[in-house]
C-alpha cells in the first residue's frame, strides 16, 4: 500500500480543525486549503525541522472531504434503516431482532470482503478490522441478550401488575357485597381480559 495522504499524517489537533471547516458551510474547499496550511506554518515554526508537517493539496483535501461526504452519508443511511426497523420491530419477539442483527453483521462482513478485493484494507490493517468485527458481533450478540431479558422483565412487571389489579377487584367485589364466589368470578374474568 502507496504512502498515507497528507491529511492522513497530520496532528490530530490540526485534522480535527481541518474537519470542523469542513463542516462549516460558510467554508470552501479552497477556504479550508488556506486555513489548513497557514496552521500548519504555525505548527512547523513551533517543531523542528525533523517534525516538519506537509501542506495540504487542494486535490487531497477534495479527495478527504468527498471520502467523509461518502462515510457520512452511509451513516446517514444506517441510521435511518436502524430507526425504521426498530419502530417496525421494537415490540416483536426477540427471534426477528436477532435475526435483523445478524444480516447487519453478514452484511458488514461482506462490505469488509469488498474492501479487500479494492485493496483498501491490507496485511497491516487487516487484524484490527477482524478483531472490529469479533467486537461487533460480541456486542450484537450481547445486545440481544439483553433485550430478551428486557423483554421478560417487562412481561413478569405486566402479569404481577394484572395479578395486583384482579386482587383489588375481588376486594373490591367482596366490599360491595359479593359473596366469595361471585368475586373470584370476576378476579378471574379480569385476568383472562387483561392477558
Amino acid at each position: 500500500m502507496g504512502r498515507a495522504s497528507t491529511i492522513e499524517q497530520l496532528p490530530p489537533e490540526v485534522l480535527e480543525q481541518l474537519q470542523g471547516w469542513l463542516r462549516d458551510p460558510r467554508v470552501t474547499q479552497l477556504d479550508a486549503v488556506d486555513l489548513v496550511n497557514a496552521l500548519i506554518d504555525q505548527v512547523n515554526a513551533e517543531r523542528g525541522d525533523d517534525e516538519r508537517v506537509d501542506h495540504v493539496s487542494k486535490s487531497a483535501l477534495n479527495r478527504y472531504a468527498q471520502r467523509m461526504d461518502r462515510y457520512g452519508e452511509k451513516l446517514r443511511q444506517s441510521r435511518e434503516v436502524a430507526e425504521m426497523w426498530i419502530a417496525k420491530l421494537g415490540a416483536q419477539p426477540q427471534g426477528q431482532v436477532g435475526n435483523l442483527t445478524n444480516e447487519l453483521i453478514r452484511t458488514l462482513v461482506f462490505e469488509v470482503s469488498m474492501k479487500l478485493q479494492e485493496s483498501d484494507l491490507d496485511a497491516e490493517s487487516l487484524p484490527g478490522v477482524t478483531e472490529q468485527l469479533k467486537d461487533l458481533a460480541l456486542t450484537a450478540q450481547r445486545l440481544e441478550k439483553a433485550s430478551s431479558e428486557n423483554v421478560k422483565r417487562e412481561e413478569e412487571i405486566r402479569k404481577q401488575e394484572r395479578e395486583r389489579l384482579a386482587q383489588e377487584a375481588g376486594a373490591m367485589a367482596e366490599a360491595a357485597g359479593m359473596d366469595e364466589e361471585q368475586a373470584a368470578f370476576w378476579r378471574e374474568r379480569f385476568l383472562k381480559g387483561a392477558a
